[in-house]
């Protein structure tokens, strides 16, 4: 099935199912004689799984991983790095009243359309559970970032139902993150969202949700012209995520209020360094970072597997009544942070290969 690779020079493909065997990435160039750090991918892949709180699915993963090709002696190869996860919370026997019936706002209608045939345990192909794997490849592309160009990146739950937090970006502190339950950044609304995520949570519903992401030290240059835009890479990566339905960068939307002198980000000097007084486009113009902050916003819809009574049809066209059973996440956004911050590596060390590729270290 195509579509489940993304990349060019630093390339990810993902393959498994919810309810198969394992799920695993295959990572392509990725330089070699790099030290990896098992335990920072075993970290990442903690922050993303499921069970952690009861907000959240409560699908029992420890996501213990193996890597079977690309490293020898602790170092990459600059082979193809080979990385296969074990699913182990398998509840087959939730799924089985759903194999000649569409789950509203799923994708089992649309997989079957097109495919005539469809894994209607745990949603198969089109099961979040792929992101695991990603965040596995992610934490590999942020050790390169990291190690090579001192890059951060952080994302955080910008907003969720109608309750937004109105800290800058800026001012984001990580200790207040790892505080969190919800990887919420102000302290003082935190509580208005556990609430309301307490009570959809009773209600058998859920909620929508932001993310943003916020990385640091990108030089200028990464991007190329047209379609290969470093921002139009960084959309199509985030909007591949499950639930995603919209992307912005920088102002993103809220440029249209603006006129252009109100939009644009000045030029200035700093420490014999060109910045803007400003950032309003996010860190990229013209597709291609500008070594300013790269800032961006990922909006999730609410969860669609509700346990709630629903309307829909079955495979023979006959309507029928459905509640889905199982406890899941109240709201996609939360687990989604090490998801955002992991593509976002992906796409960037992508683009960071390519341009030392074309151009050279400067």
């Amino acid at each position: 099935m195509p579509g489940d690779s993304i990349g060019k020079m630093f390339k990810i493909s993902v393959w498994g199912e919810s309810h198969g065997p394992s799920i695993g990435v295959v990572v392509e160039g990725c330089p070699p004689d790099i030290e990896l750090d098992l335990n920072k991918i075993r970290e990442e892949l903690s922050r993303r799984k499921p069970g952690k709180n009861k907000f959240v699915s409560a699908r029992k993963e420890e996501d213990r991983f193996e890597i079977l090709s690309g490293l020898f002696n602790g170092k990459t190869t600059g082979t193809p790095i080979s990385v296969v996860i074990k699913n182990e919370g398998l509840k087959k026997e939730n799924y089985e009243e759903l194999a000649k019936i569409f789950r509203p706002a799923h994708a089992d209608f649309t997989y079957h359309a097109k495919y005539g045939v469809r894994d209607y345990y745990g949603g198969g192909r089109s099961s979040a559970r792929l992101t695991a794997p990603v965040v596995a490849a992610g934490a590999i592309a942020r050790q390169i970032l990291s190690r090579e160009l001192g890059i951060e990146i952080t994302a955080y739950v910008k907003k969720i139902g109608g309750i937004e937090s109105n800290i800058s970006y800026d001012k984001v502190q990580q200790s207040d993150l790892s505080e969190s339950l919800i990887s919420f950044p102000e302290k003082d609304r935190e509580e208005e969202i556990l609430k309301l995520l307490e009570k959809l949570r009773e209600e058998g519903n859920s909620v929508g949700g932001i993310v943003e992401c916020v990385v640091k030290n990108v030089p200028a240059g990464f991007g190329e012209p047209l379609f290969d835009k470093l921002d139009a890479d960084l959309a199509k990566a985030m909007v591949g995520l499950n639930a995603v339905k919209g992307f912005e960068t920088g102002n993103g939307f809220s440029c249209v209020e603006l006129s252009g002198k109100e939009n644009n980000d000045e030029f200035t000097m700093e420490n014999g360094k060109m910045v803007t007084r400003t950032n309003r486009s996010g860190g990229i113009l013209g597709g291609i970072s500008n070594g300013m902050p790269i800032v961006f916003r990922v909006a999730f819809k609410a969860t669609p597997s509700i346990s709630q009574k629903q309307n829909t049809v079955d495979i023979d066209g006959k309507e029928k009544e459905i509640e889905i059973k199982g406890d899941h996440d109240v709201c996609v956004a939360i687990r989604a942070v090490p998801v955002v911050e992991a593509l976002s590596a992906i796409v960037i060390c992508d683009h960071y290969l390519r341009y030392r590729g074309q151009c050279g270290i400067k």
